[in-house]
């Protein structure tokens, strides 16, 4: 017998991969341990979880992937061959319309590059501004959470710092998640100054950030330097274009609900999850938190079976660090449409939330 963590190395798909597939009635394991709940697998059920990774990472649905297991170990494999051929067909035309897409994306990227681009709004000159240490502090840990990690995006793997008159606002985001925090900022006399702080900048900065005095920041062209009494740490900016966030935050008002955030964290890690079979995260299906406000303003987790057409599914792991990031006994969410973000505010400072992009469930 395979233990669930021996499958998921020789497989190909992860643990939480092989707990879905398990739950969808995919690829159920031969014995569970009633006690501790824990999966074990025949020997030749392997060949089974193989055969699975590539259908997946071929695309396949996962009503046609039941089939071909079904139909992989009989005499007629007429059918296998018929849902093989029937999903190329249905990736190649799928990438044909695809690529006559981006030839007309590429086409009006190329007319807009040569048109007037409104870029960051980085100093000419130097421009030179504080802040209070403890209110960047903040900011810094409450948009941290939220930045991306895509080498194909690396302007996305840095924090937008966007100074305009006396407000500092942090914007963090991984096309998943958007975090936007604030802090006060005084002597900034330049026109609105925008730049993109590298992670590993930004985490230092955020060590330095341990007193109560004002710290200095510098915005030199593409430097970046933050200076705390007599220590300093400086770096190079990020290029390219960060996401207007400005447009991203203007949302349809939801039903507001105030949650306390250590009994809703607690419903969140105890209460019932779904899976998702979407392949944007490394590959594999994540758990689900499905949420609804119900008449009495209270937010609950919903039931597997529980299809209310005002569910909202959100990344069960998103949300907890974005109750985390929210730093604050008491938060705020505001629940709009199934397709419409979450919203994580905290209730003394509306310059500081979260937002968390939907996930549409299946079927």
């Amino acid at each position: 017998m395979h233990s669930i963590g021996e499958m998921a190395r020789d497989s190909g798909l992860g643990v939480s991969a092989l707990r879905f597939y398990d739950r969808a009635g995919v690829l159920v394991p031969a014995w569970v341990d009633p006690v501790s709940g824990y999966r074990w697998y025949e020997p030749e059920q392997l060949e089974e979880a193989r055969l699975l990774a590539r259908l997946r990472r071929a695309g396949m649905p996962l009503a046609d992937i039941r089939l071909v297991l079904a139909g992989w170990g009989g005499a007629d494999m007429e059918l296998v061959r018929g849902l093989l051929q029937a999903h190329l067909r249905r990736l190649e035309l799928g990438l044909s319309d695809a690529r006559s897409e981006f030839s007309t994306l590429r086409a009006l990227l190329d007319h807009r590059e040569t048109a007037p681009m409104t870029s960051l709004h980085t100093a000419t000159a130097t421009a030179r501004f504080s802040v209070p240490a403890p209110e960047l502090a903040a900011a810094l840990d409450a948009v941290r959470f939220a930045a991306g990690t895509d080498a194909e995006l690396p302007m996305l793997g840095g924090i937008l710092f966007d100074i305009e008159g006396e407000l500092l606002r942090l914007v963090a985001t991984d096309r998943y998640r958007m975090a936007v925090a604030g802090a006060r900022t005084t002597g900034h006399g330049e026109p609105r100054t925008q730049v993109v702080v590298p992670l590993p900048l930004a985490d230092a900065m955020r060590a330095l950030l341990t007193g109560d005095e004002p710290a200095g920041l510098i915005v030199d062209g593409d430097r970046v330097t933050l200076e705390t009494g007599d220590r300093q740490v400086a770096g190079q900016s990020l290029g390219g274009e960060f996401p207007d966030y400005r447009r991203l935050v203007h949302l349809p008002a939801g039903r507001r609900a105030r949650v306390e955030t250590a009994a809703f964290r607690q419903a969140l890690e105890t209460g019932p999850v779904r899976a998702s079979e979407t392949r944007e995260r490394d590959g594999e299906p994540y758990d689900l938190s499905v949420l609804r406000v119900v008449e009495d303003g209270t937010v609950i987790v919903c039931d597997d079976g529980d299809d209310d057409q005002n569910n909202v599914a959100v990344n069960r792991e998103f949300l907890l660090h974005a109750l985390t990031a929210g730093a604050r006994h008491e938060l705020i969410l505001e629940v709009g449409a199934p397709t419409a973000p979450l919203a994580i505010r905290r209730p003394d400072d509306e310059d500081a939330f979260s937002l968390l992009m939907p996930v549409r469930l299946e079927g």
